[in-house]
Protein backbone atom coordinates (compact mmCIF):
# COMPACT_ATOMS: atom_id res chain seq x y z
CA UNK A 1 0.00 0.00 0.00
CA UNK A 2 1.21 3.79 -0.95
CA UNK A 3 0.66 6.63 1.08
CA UNK A 4 0.82 10.51 0.62
CA UNK A 5 3.99 12.77 1.29
CA UNK A 6 2.11 14.40 3.94
CA UNK A 7 1.43 11.16 5.93
CA UNK A 8 5.15 9.83 5.21
CA UNK A 9 6.49 12.93 7.14
CA UNK A 10 3.62 12.74 9.53
CA UNK A 11 5.01 8.98 10.52
CA UNK A 12 8.44 9.70 10.17
CA UNK A 13 8.20 12.92 12.62
CA UNK A 14 6.68 10.56 15.16
CA UNK A 15 10.27 8.43 15.11
CA UNK A 16 12.44 11.63 14.94
CA UNK A 17 13.09 11.66 11.77
CA UNK A 18 13.73 15.51 10.81
CA UNK A 19 11.13 16.58 8.33
CA UNK A 20 10.19 20.57 7.32
CA UNK A 21 7.39 22.10 9.14
CA UNK A 22 4.03 22.11 7.07
CA UNK A 23 0.41 21.52 6.78
CA UNK A 24 -2.01 19.58 4.31
CA UNK A 25 -4.60 21.66 3.05
CA UNK A 26 -7.51 20.60 0.56
CA UNK A 27 -8.30 24.18 -0.76
CA UNK A 28 -6.90 28.06 -1.71
CA UNK A 29 -8.03 29.31 1.64
CA UNK A 30 -6.31 26.24 4.25
CA UNK A 31 -3.42 26.92 1.94
CA UNK A 32 -2.85 30.30 2.37
CA UNK A 33 -3.17 30.15 6.15
CA UNK A 34 -0.63 27.58 6.74
CA UNK A 35 1.63 29.60 4.25
CA UNK A 36 0.82 32.84 6.54
CA UNK A 37 1.25 30.46 9.82
CA UNK A 38 4.73 29.18 8.86
CA UNK A 39 5.69 32.80 7.35
CA UNK A 40 8.41 33.21 4.84
CA UNK A 41 8.79 31.21 1.94
CA UNK A 42 6.66 28.29 1.13
CA UNK A 43 6.28 25.21 -1.25
CA UNK A 44 3.11 23.97 -2.06
CA UNK A 45 3.21 20.28 -3.27
CA UNK A 46 0.65 18.63 -5.21
CA UNK A 47 -0.17 15.10 -3.12
CA UNK A 48 -0.60 12.11 -5.59
CA UNK A 49 1.15 8.63 -5.24
CA UNK A 50 3.79 9.55 -8.28
CA UNK A 51 6.81 11.04 -9.07
CA UNK A 52 8.27 13.62 -10.84
CA UNK A 53 5.60 16.28 -9.46
CA UNK A 54 7.58 19.18 -10.12
CA UNK A 55 8.39 18.74 -14.03
CA UNK A 56 4.37 18.26 -14.35
CA UNK A 57 3.82 21.84 -12.70
CA UNK A 58 2.79 20.26 -9.10
CA UNK A 59 5.13 21.48 -7.00
CA UNK A 60 5.74 26.00 -6.18
CA UNK A 61 7.67 27.86 -4.58
CA UNK A 62 5.76 30.78 -2.85
CA UNK A 63 7.15 33.94 -1.65
CA UNK A 64 3.99 34.81 0.49
CA UNK A 65 0.59 33.74 1.71
CA UNK A 66 -1.15 35.32 -1.48
CA UNK A 67 1.21 33.27 -3.93
CA UNK A 68 0.25 30.04 -1.73
CA UNK A 69 -3.24 30.45 -2.03
CA UNK A 70 -2.73 30.88 -6.15
CA UNK A 71 -0.69 28.35 -6.16
CA UNK A 72 -2.80 26.06 -4.41
CA UNK A 73 -6.35 27.12 -6.50
CA UNK A 74 -4.33 26.20 -9.75
CA UNK A 75 -2.78 22.82 -8.41
CA UNK A 76 -5.84 21.33 -6.62
CA UNK A 77 -8.50 19.90 -8.85
CA UNK A 78 -5.69 19.64 -11.83
CA UNK A 79 -5.49 16.54 -13.68
CA UNK A 80 -1.31 16.08 -12.84
CA UNK A 81 0.32 14.38 -15.47
CA UNK A 82 4.22 12.63 -14.73
CA UNK A 83 6.08 9.86 -16.22
CA UNK A 84 4.55 7.73 -13.08
CA UNK A 85 0.81 8.48 -13.54
CA UNK A 86 0.93 7.55 -17.60
CA UNK A 87 -0.86 10.17 -20.33
CA UNK A 88 -4.16 10.03 -18.50
CA UNK A 89 -2.54 11.96 -15.15
CA UNK A 90 -4.27 12.21 -11.95
CA UNK A 91 -6.36 14.41 -10.25
CA UNK A 92 -4.82 16.48 -7.20
CA UNK A 93 -7.12 16.69 -3.96
CA UNK A 94 -5.04 17.98 -1.91
CA UNK A 95 -1.69 19.90 -1.62
CA UNK A 96 1.30 20.23 1.06
CA UNK A 97 2.42 23.44 2.34
CA UNK A 98 5.91 23.17 3.87
CA UNK A 99 8.16 26.10 5.38
CA UNK A 100 11.08 25.85 2.19
CA UNK A 101 13.96 24.81 2.84
CA UNK A 102 17.36 26.59 2.28
CA UNK A 103 19.92 23.62 0.20
CA UNK A 104 23.54 23.10 0.41
CA UNK A 105 23.45 19.75 -0.90
CA UNK A 106 21.25 16.88 -2.05
CA UNK A 107 21.29 13.49 -1.95
CA UNK A 108 19.29 9.85 -1.88
CA UNK A 109 18.21 7.33 0.91
CA UNK A 110 16.29 4.85 0.92
CA UNK A 111 15.41 1.01 2.42
CA UNK A 112 13.96 -2.09 1.36
CA UNK A 113 14.33 -5.56 1.16
CA UNK A 114 17.13 -7.41 -0.87
CA UNK A 115 16.21 -10.38 -1.45
CA UNK A 116 19.23 -12.14 -3.14
CA UNK A 117 20.25 -11.00 0.57
CA UNK A 118 17.88 -11.86 2.42
CA UNK A 119 18.10 -8.58 4.14
CA UNK A 120 16.86 -5.33 4.42
CA UNK A 121 19.24 -2.86 2.81
CA UNK A 122 19.77 1.01 3.37
CA UNK A 123 21.33 2.89 0.05
CA UNK A 124 22.73 5.96 -0.05
CA UNK A 125 23.80 8.36 -2.93
CA UNK A 126 25.46 11.47 -3.42
CA UNK A 127 23.17 11.58 -6.61
CA UNK A 128 19.43 13.29 -4.69
CA UNK A 129 17.02 14.69 -6.79
CA UNK A 130 17.85 12.11 -9.56
CA UNK A 131 15.37 9.27 -10.07
CA UNK A 132 17.52 6.28 -8.59
CA UNK A 133 16.79 3.96 -11.16
CA UNK A 134 18.71 6.48 -13.54
CA UNK A 135 21.62 6.01 -11.09
CA UNK A 136 21.69 2.57 -10.97
CA UNK A 137 21.91 1.89 -14.47
CA UNK A 138 24.36 4.61 -15.55
CA UNK A 139 26.60 5.14 -12.49
CA UNK A 140 25.77 2.32 -10.13
CA UNK A 141 29.14 2.73 -8.31
CA UNK A 142 27.26 6.21 -6.86
CA UNK A 143 25.25 4.35 -4.78
CA UNK A 144 26.36 2.45 -1.42
CA UNK A 145 24.39 -0.17 0.34
CA UNK A 146 24.34 -1.55 3.77
CA UNK A 147 22.79 -5.14 4.40
CA UNK A 148 21.14 -5.05 7.77
CA UNK A 149 20.97 -8.28 9.90
CA UNK A 150 17.79 -8.84 11.06
CA UNK A 151 19.15 -10.39 14.45
CA UNK A 152 20.24 -7.46 15.37
CA UNK A 153 18.90 -4.37 13.50
CA UNK A 154 20.89 -1.63 12.05
CA UNK A 155 23.72 -0.43 13.99
CA UNK A 156 25.64 2.78 14.22
CA UNK A 157 28.90 1.90 12.55
CA UNK A 158 26.47 1.23 9.60
CA UNK A 159 24.66 4.61 10.06
CA UNK A 160 28.21 6.41 10.14
CA UNK A 161 29.40 4.39 6.99
CA UNK A 162 26.71 5.68 5.23
CA UNK A 163 27.26 9.16 6.46
CA UNK A 164 30.65 9.28 5.25
CA UNK A 165 29.79 7.66 1.60
CA UNK A 166 27.75 11.11 1.76
CA UNK A 167 31.53 13.03 2.12
CA UNK A 168 29.77 14.35 5.44
CA UNK A 169 32.31 15.49 8.15
CA UNK A 170 31.89 17.01 11.49
CA UNK A 171 28.54 17.45 13.26
CA UNK A 172 26.89 16.69 9.68
CA UNK A 173 27.78 12.91 9.99
CA UNK A 174 26.17 12.28 13.43
CA UNK A 175 23.04 14.09 11.95
CA UNK A 176 22.98 11.81 9.78
CA UNK A 177 23.70 9.17 10.96
CA UNK A 178 20.89 9.33 13.90
CA UNK A 179 18.50 10.33 10.65
CA UNK A 180 19.59 6.90 9.20
CA UNK A 181 19.01 5.05 12.53
CA UNK A 182 15.76 6.77 12.92
CA UNK A 183 14.33 5.89 9.55
CA UNK A 184 14.95 2.75 10.08
CA UNK A 185 13.73 2.49 13.44
CA UNK A 186 10.76 3.94 11.18
CA UNK A 187 10.64 1.42 8.53
CA UNK A 188 10.78 -2.02 10.36
CA UNK A 189 8.37 -0.55 13.31
CA UNK A 190 5.84 0.39 10.51
CA UNK A 191 6.50 -3.06 8.36
CA UNK A 192 6.97 -0.46 5.51
CA UNK A 193 8.44 -2.34 2.28
CA UNK A 194 9.93 0.85 0.99
CA UNK A 195 10.76 3.96 2.54
CA UNK A 196 12.41 6.55 0.38
CA UNK A 197 13.58 10.14 0.72
CA UNK A 198 14.48 11.81 -2.19
CA UNK A 199 15.93 13.99 -1.95
CA UNK A 200 17.52 13.84 1.74
CA UNK A 201 19.20 17.37 1.62
CA UNK A 202 21.88 19.46 4.15
CA UNK A 203 20.76 22.44 4.87
CA UNK A 204 22.98 25.96 4.82
CA UNK A 205 22.49 25.31 8.96
CA UNK A 206 24.08 22.00 9.01
CA UNK A 207 20.75 20.11 9.25
CA UNK A 208 19.91 16.72 7.52
CA UNK A 209 16.46 16.60 6.82
CA UNK A 210 13.63 14.40 4.71
CA UNK A 211 12.77 17.05 1.64
CA UNK A 212 10.68 14.22 0.38
CA UNK A 213 9.07 10.99 1.21
CA UNK A 214 7.67 7.75 0.26
CA UNK A 215 6.95 4.93 2.49
CA UNK A 216 5.01 1.98 0.95
CA UNK A 217 3.93 -0.79 2.81
CA UNK A 218 3.04 -4.49 3.20
CA UNK A 219 -0.21 -5.23 2.79
CA UNK A 220 -0.44 -8.62 4.79
CA UNK A 221 0.82 -6.61 8.11
CA UNK A 222 -1.80 -3.64 8.07
CA UNK A 223 -3.90 -5.65 10.44
CA UNK A 224 -1.26 -4.65 12.64
CA UNK A 225 -1.24 -0.72 11.82
CA UNK A 226 -5.37 0.35 11.64
CA UNK A 227 -4.23 3.71 11.89
CA UNK A 228 -1.83 3.69 8.44
CA UNK A 229 -4.52 1.20 6.79
CA UNK A 230 -7.38 4.01 7.23
CA UNK A 231 -4.23 6.17 5.37
CA UNK A 232 -5.35 4.33 2.03
CA UNK A 233 -6.59 6.35 -0.49
CA UNK A 234 -8.34 4.18 -2.94
CA UNK A 235 -8.63 7.10 -5.66
CA UNK A 236 -4.75 7.00 -6.12
CA UNK A 237 -5.02 3.11 -6.99
CA UNK A 238 -6.18 1.40 -10.14
CA UNK A 239 -9.99 0.88 -9.80
CA UNK A 240 -9.31 -2.88 -11.13
CA UNK A 241 -7.38 -3.49 -8.80
CA UNK A 242 -9.35 -2.05 -5.53
CA UNK A 243 -12.38 -4.40 -7.01
CA UNK A 244 -10.22 -7.40 -7.25
CA UNK A 245 -8.85 -7.20 -3.99
CA UNK A 246 -13.22 -6.43 -2.73
CA UNK A 247 -13.49 -10.39 -4.89
CA UNK A 248 -10.36 -11.75 -3.46
CA UNK A 249 -8.41 -11.61 -6.35
CA UNK A 250 -4.28 -10.73 -6.89
CA UNK A 251 -4.81 -8.56 -9.86
CA UNK A 252 -1.85 -6.04 -11.36
CA UNK A 253 -2.63 -4.67 -14.51
CA UNK A 254 -0.28 -4.71 -17.35
CA UNK A 255 0.58 -2.87 -20.76
CA UNK A 256 0.14 -5.88 -23.05
CA UNK A 257 -2.75 -7.41 -24.56
CA UNK A 258 -3.50 -10.94 -23.69
CA UNK A 259 -5.43 -11.35 -20.74
CA UNK A 260 -4.56 -13.72 -17.81
CA UNK A 261 -6.34 -15.97 -15.75
CA UNK A 262 -4.23 -18.22 -13.49
CA UNK A 263 -4.87 -20.38 -9.92
CA UNK A 264 -1.21 -19.83 -8.08
CA UNK A 265 1.70 -16.94 -8.12
CA UNK A 266 4.36 -18.61 -9.08
CA UNK A 267 1.96 -20.20 -12.28
CA UNK A 268 0.83 -16.83 -13.00
CA UNK A 269 4.20 -15.39 -13.29
CA UNK A 270 5.38 -18.54 -15.43
CA UNK A 271 2.39 -17.94 -17.56
CA UNK A 272 3.54 -14.67 -18.13
CA UNK A 273 7.20 -15.29 -19.43
CA UNK A 274 5.65 -17.90 -21.55
CA UNK A 275 3.49 -15.20 -23.12
CA UNK A 276 6.12 -12.76 -23.76
CA UNK A 277 8.39 -15.81 -24.75
CA UNK A 278 5.63 -16.84 -27.30
CA UNK A 279 6.02 -13.05 -28.55
CA UNK A 280 3.14 -11.87 -26.82
CA UNK A 281 2.84 -9.43 -24.14
CA UNK A 282 0.52 -10.14 -20.84
CA UNK A 283 -2.12 -7.67 -20.01
CA UNK A 284 -2.51 -7.77 -16.39
CA UNK A 285 -1.01 -10.79 -13.69
CA UNK A 286 -4.14 -12.64 -12.29
CA UNK A 287 -4.33 -15.02 -9.47
CA UNK A 288 -8.03 -16.35 -8.86
CA UNK A 289 -6.60 -18.63 -5.85
CA UNK A 290 -6.90 -22.24 -5.29
CA UNK A 291 -10.51 -22.90 -6.10
CA UNK A 292 -11.53 -21.53 -9.51
CA UNK A 293 -14.99 -21.32 -8.70
CA UNK A 294 -17.75 -19.95 -11.09
CA UNK A 295 -18.03 -16.77 -9.07
CA UNK A 296 -13.96 -16.48 -8.97
CA UNK A 297 -13.95 -17.31 -13.09
CA UNK A 298 -16.66 -14.17 -13.15
CA UNK A 299 -15.36 -11.65 -11.63
CA UNK A 300 -11.69 -11.89 -13.16
CA UNK A 301 -13.58 -12.28 -16.64
CA UNK A 302 -15.01 -9.12 -15.64
CA UNK A 303 -11.92 -7.70 -14.66
CA UNK A 304 -9.67 -8.50 -17.33
CA UNK A 305 -12.37 -7.26 -19.91
CA UNK A 306 -12.51 -4.03 -18.63
CA UNK A 307 -9.31 -3.57 -20.12
CA UNK A 308 -9.69 -2.31 -23.56
CA UNK A 309 -6.76 -3.57 -24.56
CA UNK A 310 -6.97 -6.96 -24.00
CA UNK A 311 -7.66 -9.08 -27.89
CA UNK A 312 -7.47 -12.54 -26.32
CA UNK A 313 -7.67 -14.24 -22.49
CA UNK A 314 -5.96 -17.69 -21.93
CA UNK A 315 -6.72 -19.24 -18.68
CA UNK A 316 -4.19 -21.85 -17.22
CA UNK A 317 -5.22 -23.70 -14.08
CA UNK A 318 -4.12 -26.38 -12.42
CA UNK A 319 -6.21 -28.91 -10.90
CA UNK A 320 -4.61 -30.01 -7.61
CA UNK A 321 -6.75 -29.66 -4.77
CA UNK A 322 -9.72 -29.15 -7.04
CA UNK A 323 -10.32 -31.15 -9.38
CA UNK A 324 -10.05 -30.30 -13.56
CA UNK A 325 -13.87 -31.00 -14.30
CA UNK A 326 -14.94 -28.97 -11.49
CA UNK A 327 -12.74 -25.65 -12.92
CA UNK A 328 -14.01 -26.62 -16.46
CA UNK A 329 -17.61 -26.59 -14.86
CA UNK A 330 -16.89 -23.60 -13.24
CA UNK A 331 -15.60 -21.52 -16.55
CA UNK A 332 -18.80 -22.77 -18.42
CA UNK A 333 -21.55 -21.73 -15.73
CA UNK A 334 -19.38 -18.67 -15.40
CA UNK A 335 -19.53 -17.58 -19.25
CA UNK A 336 -22.66 -19.44 -20.10
CA UNK A 337 -25.04 -17.43 -18.05
CA UNK A 338 -25.13 -14.41 -20.26
CA UNK A 339 -23.67 -12.09 -17.30
CA UNK A 340 -20.17 -11.73 -18.63
CA UNK A 341 -20.08 -11.09 -22.50
CA UNK A 342 -16.95 -12.54 -24.14
CA UNK A 343 -16.18 -10.85 -27.45
CA UNK A 344 -12.72 -11.94 -27.01
CA UNK A 345 -11.29 -15.66 -27.72
CA UNK A 346 -10.56 -17.29 -25.21
CA UNK A 347 -7.88 -19.95 -24.66
CA UNK A 348 -7.96 -22.70 -21.71
CA UNK A 349 -5.30 -25.27 -20.36
CA UNK A 350 -6.22 -27.09 -17.64
CA UNK A 351 -3.70 -29.76 -16.13
CA UNK A 352 -4.01 -32.15 -13.51
CA UNK A 353 -6.93 -34.13 -11.93
CA UNK A 354 -9.59 -35.15 -14.46
CA UNK A 355 -8.33 -33.06 -16.89
CA UNK A 356 -9.14 -35.22 -19.92
CA UNK A 357 -12.73 -35.42 -18.73
CA UNK A 358 -12.24 -31.34 -18.55
CA UNK A 359 -11.24 -30.88 -22.37
CA UNK A 360 -14.24 -32.93 -23.09
CA UNK A 361 -16.88 -30.40 -21.28
CA UNK A 362 -15.26 -27.78 -22.88
CA UNK A 363 -14.86 -28.97 -26.29
CA UNK A 364 -18.32 -30.24 -26.33
CA UNK A 365 -19.89 -26.51 -24.41
CA UNK A 366 -21.71 -24.26 -26.52
CA UNK A 367 -19.09 -21.93 -25.96
CA UNK A 368 -16.52 -21.03 -28.55
CA UNK A 369 -13.60 -22.20 -26.35
CA UNK A 370 -9.77 -22.84 -27.76
CA UNK A 371 -8.78 -25.86 -25.92
CA UNK A 372 -4.87 -26.66 -25.16
CA UNK A 373 -3.14 -29.61 -24.21
CA UNK A 374 -0.06 -27.86 -22.77
CA UNK A 375 1.34 -24.40 -21.47
CA UNK A 376 3.57 -24.34 -24.32
CA UNK A 377 0.39 -24.49 -27.31
CA UNK A 378 -1.75 -22.74 -24.65
CA UNK A 379 0.65 -19.43 -25.16
CA UNK A 380 1.29 -19.76 -29.02
CA UNK A 381 -2.79 -20.16 -29.55
CA UNK A 382 -3.81 -16.84 -27.29
CA UNK A 383 -0.64 -14.95 -28.52
CA UNK A 384 -2.02 -16.20 -32.21
CA UNK A 385 -5.49 -15.36 -31.14
CA UNK A 386 -4.63 -11.95 -30.04
CA UNK A 387 -3.04 -10.76 -33.21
Amino acid sequence: MKIHEYQAKELLKRYGVAVPDGGVAASADEAEQIARELGGTVVVKAQIHAGGRGKGGGVRLCENPEQARTAAEEIIGMNLVTHQTGPGGQRVKKVWVERASKIASEFYAGLTLDREKVRDTFMVSTEGGVEIEKVAAETPEKIVKVAIDPAYGMQGFQARRLAFALALEGRTVRKAAGFFLALYRAYRESDASLAEINPLVLTEDGDVIALDAKINFDDNALYRHEEIASWRDLDEEDPAEVEAGESNLNFIKLDGNVGCMVNGAGLAMATMDIIKYSGGEPANFLDVGGTASAESVRNAFRIILRDSNVRAVLINIFGGIVRCDRVAQGIIDALGGGEIEVNVPVVVRLEGTNADLAAEMLNSSTLDFIVAKSLKEGAEKVVEAAG
